[in-house]
C-alpha cells in the first residue's frame, strides 16, 4: 500500500494511519490518497506519491446556526477573526445577521480557524451551511481539506440590465394607447391572434378609436415591407422597449424601472428588504390573518406620575413615564393572571413569569427587547434595563434571550406626538398597549366633598388602546384590566410599592 513512499515518510504515515477508510484524489498532487485516524482518534488524509509529503488535516465544520425560532438562513456581517488564529471556547468567530439582530456567532471548540467559507457580505447562508473550517491545535492550518461547497450568495450588487435583440419588426406605440383600453372589431381581433400582432402597434381610424379590419391589414402590409435582416440605423443609443402589455387592452401599471437608469414617471425601483424586515413582515401578516384582535381604549390622568417625576429629578433619580407604564401593566398583570396567557396549537397556556416585551423602533425595523421579572422591579431598575436593551436594540447587539419569549408587549409612540393608535399583536402573546401621547384638558372638578361648587383643573390625559386576542381576552376582560391599568398608573406611589 506504502510501496510508492520513501522510508522515512513511509513509516511516519504508517503510524499516522491505524485504518484505511476512504480512497480519493488528493487535492494538492491529485495522486491517490487514503483517509484513516491515527492513534490520537484524529484522522488524516495522506498522499500515495512519493513528491507530495503533505498530511492533509479533515477539519471542523462551523456551520451557520439557527440563532433564532424563525431563522431559516443567515447574512455574515463581519469575520471578527482571521485564518490562521487561535480560537478557544466562546471566542467570538464573527457577527451574523439573524430574521432578528445581528447576533455574535461564538466557538464551541478549541483549536486553530484554518478557512473561511463565507466571505463577509455572504447573504442568504441556509441553516447548517459551512461557514468556516477549524482544525485542532498543533495541526497545519494551511494543510486543510476544503470539502466541496454549495455556492453562498455573495451581497447583493446592482442587477445589470438584459438588452434584448430587437425584433424585425417594431414600432413604438402612441404614448395615449398606452394609458386606454383597446377597441377592437371582431375581424381586427381575429386576425391580430392569428398572426401574433400586439394590438398596440396598430394605429385605430375607426369610430371612438375603434381598431378595424382595414387597420390591421395596413399594419400586416406594412410588416411585409420591412427586409428580413434590416441594417443598424445610425442614431443614438436605443432606449429601452416598454413593458409588454396584455392583449386585453388594460395596461401594466406602473411599470418596472430600468436599472441604473433615471426612472421615467410613473415606474418603481425594487428595494431589497433584509432578513429583519422580510420576518416583520411574515409576522405582521400572520398576526392579522389568524388573530382576532379586539380593541379597548381608556383616558389615564398622568398628572400625579408627572409630580413624582418632577420630585424624584430633585434627587437626581431620572425616569421616564414609560418607566411608570412598564411597572403599572406588570402590576396589573400580576393582578389579573388571566390576561397573562398565550395561545398555542394546544390552545392558552397561562405564564407564570411576567416578561414585558418594549417595541424599539431601529434602522433595521421594529424589535421588542424583554424586561424580565418586571412585577417584581422597582422603577430605577427598570428604567436602567430599559435603556441598555434600547442601545443593544439600536447597535444590533441583542442576544437571543433577550428578544425572546415576552409575555406582552408596550409599543409607545407618545414621544413621536401621536395622540393615540391601535397596535398589531405580538404573537403569540395575547395582548398589546399602544400608549400616545400626554395633553392638557380642563375640567370640571369639586374643590372637596362637601363642596357642591365646581372648580376648573388641568389634567394630563393619555390614551392607550389596548389590542388583545378575543379568544383570549375577550372584551369584559380587556375594560377590567384596563381599569386596573388605570387605577394603578394614576396611583404610582402604590404601584412602585406594589
Amino acid at each position: 500500500m506504502f510501496g510508492s513512499l520513501d522510508g522515512g515518510n513511509q513509516e511516519h504515515k504508517r503510524g499516522l494511519l491505524l485504518r484505511q477508510s476512504v480512497v480519493s484524489v488528493c487535492l494538492y498532487c491529485h495522486h491517490i490518497k487514503i483517509s484513516g485516524a491515527n492513534q490520537h482518534g484524529q484522522f488524516y488524509t495522506v498522499c500515495h506519491d512519493s513528491v507530495c509529503y503533505v498530511t492533509c488535516v479533515t477539519p471542523l465544520n462551523v456551520q451557520m446556526p439557527a440563532l433564532s425560532p424563525t431563522m431559516e438562513e443567515g447574512n455574515i456581517v463581519k469575520w471578527l477573526k482571521k485564518e490562521g488564529d487561535e480560537v478557544a471556547v466562546g471566542d467570538a468567530l464573527c457577527e451574523i445577521e439573524t430574521d432578528k439582530a445581528v447576533v455574535v456567532l461564538e466557538s464551541s471548540d478549541d483549536g486553530v480557524l484554518a478557512k473561511i467559507l463565507a466571505q463577509e457580505g455572504s447573504q442568504g447562508v441556509r441553516l447548517g451551511t459551512s461557514i468556516a473550517l477549524m482544525v485542532a491545535e498543533g495541526e497545519d492550518w494551511k494543510q486543510v481539506e476544503v470539502p466541496p461547497l454549495d455556492p453562498v450568495r455573495p451581497a447583493s450588487a446592482p442587477p445589470t440590465a438584459e438588452v434584448p435583440a430587437p425584433p424585425a419588426f417594431s414600432r413604438r406605440p402612441p404614448a395615449a394607447s398606452a394609458l386606454m383600453p383597446l377597441r377592437l372589431s371582431p375581424a381586427a381581433r381575429h386576425i391580430l391572434d392569428t398572426h401574433g400582432l400586439d394590438p398596440h402597434l396598430v394605429k385605430a381610424t375607426g369610430p371612438r378609436g375603434l381598431i378595424t379590419k382595414e387597420d390591421v391589414l395596413k399594419l400586416l402590409n406594412e410588416r411585409d415591407k420591412v427586409p428580413s435582416a434590416p441594417s443598424a440605423p445610425v442614431t443614438a443609443a436605443p432606449t429601452p422597449s416598454p413593458p409588454a402589455v396584455p392583449t386585453t387592452g388594460r395596461p401594466s401599471y406602473p411599470p418596472v424601472s430600468v436599472p441604473g437608469k433615471p426612472g421615467a414617471p410613473g415606474t418603481f425601483t425594487e428595494i431589497p428588504a433584509s432578513n429583519v424586515r422580510r420576518v416583520i413582515a411574515q409576522r405582521l401578516t400572520q398576526s392579522k390573518s389568524t388573530i382576532p384582535h379586539s380593541y379597548t381604549s381608556v383616558d389615564c390622568d398622568v398628572g400625579a406620575v408627572m409630580k413624582l417625576r418632577k420630585e424624584l429629578a430633585e434627587e437626581n433619580i431620572k425616569l421616564s413615564v414609560n418607566d411608570f407604564i412598564i411597572k403599572a401593566v406588570a402590576v396589573t398583570l400580576r393582578e389579573m393572571p388571566e390576561v397573562n396567557v398565550t395561545w398555542s396549537a394546544d390552545g392558552p397556556q397561562a405564564l407564570d413569569s411576567i416578561h414585558i416585551s418594549i417595541a424599539v423602533a431601529t434602522q433595521r425595523g421594529l424589535i421588542t427587547p424583554i424586561i424580565k421579572d418586571a412585577a417584581n422591579k422597582g422603577l430605577q431598575e427598570i428604567a436602567a434595563t430599559v435603556k441598555a436593551l434600547a442601545q443593544k436594540a439600536r447597535d444590533g447587539k441583542l442576544l437571543p434571550e433577550e428578544y425572546q419569549g415576552g409575555s406582552f408587549s408596550i409599543s409607545n409612540l407618545g414621544m413621536f406626538g401621536i395622540s393615540g393608535f391601535s397596535a398589531v399583536i405580538n404573537p403569540p402573546q395575547a395582548c398589546i398597549l399602544a400608549v400616545g401621547g400626554t395633553r392638557a384638558e380642563l375640567k370640571l372638578t369639586p374643590q372637596n366633598q362637601d363642596s357642591l361648587t365646581p372648580v376648573l383643573c388641568t389634567q394630563q390625559l393619555m390614551t392607550t388602546t389596548l389590542s388583545s386576542d378575543a379568544r383570549l381576552v375577550d372584551d369584559d376582560l380587556a375594560s377590567r384590566f384596563l381599569e386596573k391599568f388605570r387605577a394603578n398608573l394614576e396611583r404610582p406611589q402604590r404601584a412602585s410599592l406594589s
